[in-house]
This record gives structure tokens, sequence and C-alpha cells, in this order.
């Protein structure tokens, strides 16, 4: 299969080496032309997966209609505040029929759409019935690794869901199927916001039990505002949701994580950023969950405060304080 790669950051290289493995002949394009290079010169990305060999079967192509050429499955994984973009230089060169699968994370600032949204706003219409969802607990260098993961494929035609599926399963990656876009779109975006929260915590020492606290009720804010877009709750239970979260909330590998704790050290947003090299998309994206929920009228304290610690610069220590002191009520 002709595969497409937009997008040769670290979870895009990720797929387009798991692809090329399986025997799919993958181009990968980016606008950053060295990257580019490095890929189909010495198939290595060592800015975004160093030490990570890549299988002589992946290409780069720096043009995007080259790139796109031919293409039987398109993968769209740049950063959330670029698929708007990045749909309108594919969308003449995309063939009605094709899979169009978006990996990126996030809620779009300006419109308060989720990637789908933007796909279909941009994309023809003919494409939309082949628009996907891959989301889960998948951190790009250990797929590319070769270490097991799952994920799911959530796709408004099952036909669509099941032919990425197939695509994409191998021996260490297994997809699972589902029909609720909105709902694995809404956990694979909130979860980032979560865990800068979650960082903040352990970076202030705050132990184990503060941890779970902010997992499960972080879990709970997604599934308001995800039921509130019409998911089906028991998305959220499931590897988009909880499994993301917990992943996400959890290592020392995830930036959102590493975001929280520069911030409860004291560090400076752009400080943190520089140091990690790589988009947090929980940064932006505290800003569009929060307008959207109030957009929505879904309480979500937990993403409102992450908002003020990114964007008004409240004190990480006094954000949790506030959190805890919030009137009481019932759990459920």
């Amino acid at each position: 299969m002709r595969t497409t790669v937009l997008g040769a950051g670290s979870w895009g290289t990720a797929l387009a080496a798991l692809l090329a493995g399986k025997g799919h002949t993958v181009t990968a394009w980016d606008k950053d032309l060295e990257v580019l290079d490095q890929i189909g010169g010495q198939h290595r990305n060592e800015r975004y997966l160093p030490g990570v060999g890549l299988p002589a079967q992946l290409h780069a192509a720096p043009e995007i209609a080259r790139a796109l050429e031919g293409a039987e499955l398109v993968i769209v994984s740049v950063p959330s505040h670029s698929v708007r973009q990045v749909a309108i230089e594919m969308k003449r060169h995309v063939h009605a029929g094709t899979p169009v699968v978006c990996v990126a994370k996030g809620i779009e600032q300006e419109t308060l759409m989720t990637m789908s949204e933007v796909l279909e706003d941009v994309l023809p219409v003919p494409l939309h019935p082949y628009l996907a969802i891959l989301s889960g607990p998948s951190f790009a260098r250990e797929v590319a690794k070769g270490l097991p993961t799952a994920v799911t494929v959530a796709a408004r035609w099952e036909r669509i869901a099941r032919q990425v599926q197939d695509a994409f399963h191998t021996r260490t990656f297994r997809p699972y199927t589902s029909g609720d876009v909105v709902g694995c779109e809404i956990g694979g975006c909130v979860k980032n916001v979560v865990a800068i929260a979650a960082g903040i915590s352990d970076g202030c020492g705050f132990g184990a039990n503060a941890l779970a606290a902010l997992i499960t009720r972080g879990l709970a804010e997604i599934g308001r505002l995800a039921v509130r877009k019409g998911a089906n709750p028991l998305t959220l239970s499931g590897l988009a949701g909880l499994g993301d979260l917990v992943l996400t909330c959890n290592s020392d590998l995830s930036r959102n994580r590493t975001v929280g704790r520069g911030l409860a050290a004291g560090k400076k947003l752009d400080e943190i950023q520089r140091e990690i090299g790589q988009v947090a998309e929980g940064v932006r994206n505290a800003r569009s969950t929060r307008d959207l929920a109030a957009r929505l009228g879904v309480e979500m304290p937990i993403t409102e405060t992450v908002y003020r610690v990114v964007n008004e610069g409240l004190d990480p220590r006094e954000a949790v304080t506030r959190l805890m002191m919030r009137e009481t009520k019932a759990e459920i």
C-alpha cells in the first residue's frame, strides 16, 4: 500500500516506520527539509527519534503534491494548530476514496473545532466519509522501538475504521475500532491538559494520592465535555480515554507532564518548551478546551486551573490549593 505521512515529527516518523516495516511504500513529508534529508538519506530522524533506525522503505519528499502522488492511505501527523493549513495544501492532491487518518490531538483555538471537524471544514465533501482518528496510549519512541502498543481507530464509517485497523495491525501494534470519533478526539486532547496538572502535582511533591485524584477527576472532566459533544461515555473508559490519560499523566516521556513539572519548579513556559524541543499540545489546548467548555456550559475546574497557571501566571501551589478548597459536592 502506498502511504503518505504528513508531518515527520516523532509520532509521524514512528508511524511511518511502523507502516514501512510492515511492507508499505511510505513517503514522509514535512516543512523541515533537514529532517526530510536525514530520513531519506540516512534512514534516521535524530531530531525527533535519536538513535532509532528507520526502514529503507521509508522515503521523503519535500513537495506535498509529490508526497501524495498515488497515495492509498494518508496520515496527518502535524501539530493540531497546523492541521488546517496542511489540509488546505493537501486537498487538491487526495483522491476520493482514500482514507485520511488524523493522529493530531487538539481543539483549534480560533474555531474550537476538533481535528476531524477542521478536516471536514477544509476537505471536499466526498472525502468526509473516509476520515478516521487514531488515538490511545502510545509514546512515539516505544512504537518506533517495536514495544507492544494498543490504540483506537475511530471513524464514522465502520468499513474505513476496519481498513485503517488492518493497515496498522502488526505483532506489536494492535488497533481497536470505534464509531465514536468525538469521544476519541476529546479524550486525546484534554488528557494533555490534565497531564500538565499531574506534572505540577508531582513537581510540588504532592504524592500519589494527589496524582490519583487528578487522574480520576480529570477523567470526569473529559467525560463531561465529550458527552456534551455527543460522545458515548463508555469510550472514555477505553484506550482513547482512560488509557491515554494514565499514560500521559504518569510517564517521564510525557511532554505535557514535563511542562507541569517545570512550572512547579519555577521555570518560565518559554524556557520549558525550548528544553523539550517539541510541541506540548496541552499548553495551547488549555485555552481551547477551557473556551469550548465555557461555550457548552461544562464545568472543568482542573482545565480552568491549568489555563490560569499557563496563561495568567497563577502560582502552581496556589492553584492546587484552590482546587482542594472548592465547594464540596457529591462525586457522581
